[in-house]
């Protein structure tokens, strides 16, 4: 039975024909998808949501990993998911998501729901100060009009869902937090001190919303171009003029831009460095433009000293790779120009000569009418790029064949022949999201790649996979996570129990903070293990187990494939680890920096 009988709104409690007006609105307005903590103040936000038949709802009991839940299906859709709590520290267990959320900008509607005014600041239970909780961290913050079933108040409800709905996915895209206080009772039963107004008094677009389950407030963006045409004027002159130029590509999830981009390199001669969240590795757009391993050939300065450019186009934020930055500020003269669609500004270098803030895929549509003819082609400097890429590839494929035991680099490798089209690849950071970037080059089959990359923590990863292969109707979801990462979001698990969700998660197991072995810190022994490494020593199998998964430590490369293969063509979870030794695998790092130093320097003496 629905809780609010439209049949029967004179005996119901004014607190739901409110909530009822902005639920049905949040509909409208494109909200389809709602993860829900339970909770007692939230008791008509959850019923109403869980009472609407065009939003599904995703209950979770971990705050923190609820909110990475949504996140990672908020990415993957690329489409606003709403996010429920009750009051208190509750809603505080959503900032780590949302500070994600804002910097990588996803669209998430964040509703806490809070004590009335007269019960806040006085010592009553589970409140704190909600308003402006997560301060910066959200595009748009308000403290929501309480409850009452007057024609103003249904108009107020409903223009305000739609005015939030549009902001989480206006450009730039980002979280955004209305907090609800609710008094009591929180049930909707009759209120008959709180009368309803007669139906003859009421507003039929307030009370039952638009015809046709038009929105109340349609909100309508458009792209932002570029209308300085000297600025355009001069990028087509920079291109025109400088045949050495470089196109850098960040994270992005943009088809129009991966298509227009594509076709700029291929008119102006230039290498395309791709990020591996840039899902430029790994769709059927890749050509020989695009340079995956530049991860590791930019660390040999037999390569950079013959590689100078004369101007560099970025795209989109700033790539993973430390050796990209290291080149950039090594020739810090070169004019960078920085074309971004968020109004943010994406430019840790500092040395950026101009930023371009416009839709990008428009102005490489712009940049392509009017590049028709290019008589500054240096057909040796896209030749330099492909040689590098090509004996790089070739000496890191060769060599880690020989490695024994196991190399957590070759993960990628491997990946990137073995999974099925249409996946999803979920990326921890720290050492994966790095191995990912040096040894995942391009994919036989179009893939989507994703990670964290906003505030680069290792919390919620476990959580923020689940909540992508939720979205992902399309194939199957593979995450490859380190050991501290997946211990620090095993609540997440529960997710793929509760909601018979299939994910993979591909557990790098080398007892600690590997990546710190590769840091300054190693260089301290005496405390390392102590504040760096901290090995938990922990055999995940009954945890995993607990919740319903199964568990596989594989011993050889042999055993992963098979493993890999049999989760990905069966329903569940399914936990694969790897495990491996820190020390080893930063000395298999360097030499593989080795090889690749002695082969590009070899074909430098020779050209």
């Amino acid at each position: 039975m629905s809780v609010i009988p439209t049949d029967k709104t004179d005996f119901l409690n004014p607190t739901y024909v409110y909530i009822g007006a902005f639920v049905d609105e949040l509909q409208r307005a494109g909200v389809y998808n709602v993860v829900i903590c339970p909770g007692s103040r939230s008791t008509p936000l959850a019923m109403v949501l869980a009472d609407q038949k065009a939003i599904h709802t995703w209950m979770h009991v971990d705050e923190r990993s609820a909110a990475f839940f949504a996140l990672g299906m908020a990415k993957r859709l690329a489409q606003p998911v709403a996010l429920v709590c009750t009051s208190g520290t509750a809603a505080a267990n959503f900032f780590p998501a949302i500070v994600e959320a804002h910097l990588t900008h996803v669209p998430l509607l964040v509703l806490t729901a809070d004590r009335p005014h007269e019960l806040r600041d006085n010592g009553a239970p589970q409140a704190i100060d909600q308003n402006r909780l997560y301060g910066t961290h959200v595009k748009w913050f308000a403290d929501v009009a309480l409850p009452e079933a007057s024609n103003s108040a249904l108009r107020y409800i409903r223009t305000l869902a739609n005015r939030a709905v549009a902001l989480t996915v206006a450009v730039p895209a980002g979280p955004v937090h209305l907090n609800i206080p609710l008094r009591e009772p929180l049930t909707p039963a009759a209120q008959p001190d709180q009368p309803l107004l007669p139906p003859t008094q009421r507003d039929p677009l307030a009370w039952l919303g638009r015809p046709d389950n038009a929105p109340y407030v349609a909100v309508t963006e458009a792209r932002q171009t570029l209308t300085d045409s000297s600025s355009r004027s001069q990028l087509l002159t920079g291109i025109q003029t400088y045949s050495r130029g470089l196109i850098v590509v960040g994270p992005c999830n943009d088809p129009d831009l991966l298509e227009q981009v594509t076709l700029l390199a291929q008119r102006s001669g230039y290498p395309i460095l791709a990020d591996p969240l840039s899902q430029l590795r790994s769709n059927s757009l890749t050509s020989p433009f695009v340079s995956a391993s530049y991860d590791a050939f930019l660390r040999i300065d037999a390569f950079i000293e013959r590689a100078e450019p004369q101007l560099i186009l970025r795209f989109g934020a700033m790539p993973t790779s430390k050796p990209l930055l290291l080149y950039m500020k090594r020739y810090a003269s070169c004019p960078q120009i920085i074309i971004d669609g968020n109004a943010d500004w994406n430019e840790p270098t500092q040395l950026a000569s101009e930023m371009i803030h416009t839709d990008p895929g428009t102005l490489c549509r712009e940049l392509l009418s009017a590049l028709s003819d290019l008589n500054a082609r240096d057909p040796q400097w896209l030749e330099t790029w492909q040689q590098a890429e090509q004996i790089t590839r070739q000496g890191l494929l060769s060599s880690i064949q020989d490695f024994e035991p196991f190399f957590e680099g070759r993960v990628f490798t491997e990946l990137a022949t073995l999974l099925p089209p249409k996946t999803t690849l979920y990326v921890g950071n720290s050492m994966p999201v790095r191995d990912l970037d040096t040894f995942f080059w391009q994919s036989t089959f179009p893939l989507h790649i994703m990670g964290n990359r906003g505030a680069n923590g290792i919390d919620g990863m476990i959580s923020s996979a689940l909540g992508a292969s939720a979205a992902n109707q399309e194939g199957h979801t593979v995450l490859v996570i380190g050991d501290l990462s997946f211990f620090h979001d095993l609540n997440g698990l529960l997710a793929a129990r509760l909601h018979q969700l299939d994910l993979t998660i591909i557990l790098i197991n080398n007892d600690g903070g590997g990546i710190f072995s590769f840091l300054p810190q190693a260089a301290y022994p005496e405390h390392f293990e102590q504040l760096f490494g901290t090995p938990t020593g922990l055999d995940f199998a009954p945890v995993v187990q607990m919740y319903g998964g199964s568990f596989q430590r594989v011993t050889d490369w042999h055993t992963f494939r098979s493993a890999l293969h049999e989760s990905t063509t069966t329903r569940g979870l399914h936990v694969i680890e790897v495990p491996t030794m820190r020390d080893n695998n930063v000395q298999m790092h360097r030499q593989l920096w080795q090889v690749v130093g002695n082969a590009l320097t070899t074909q430098s003496k020779i050209t």
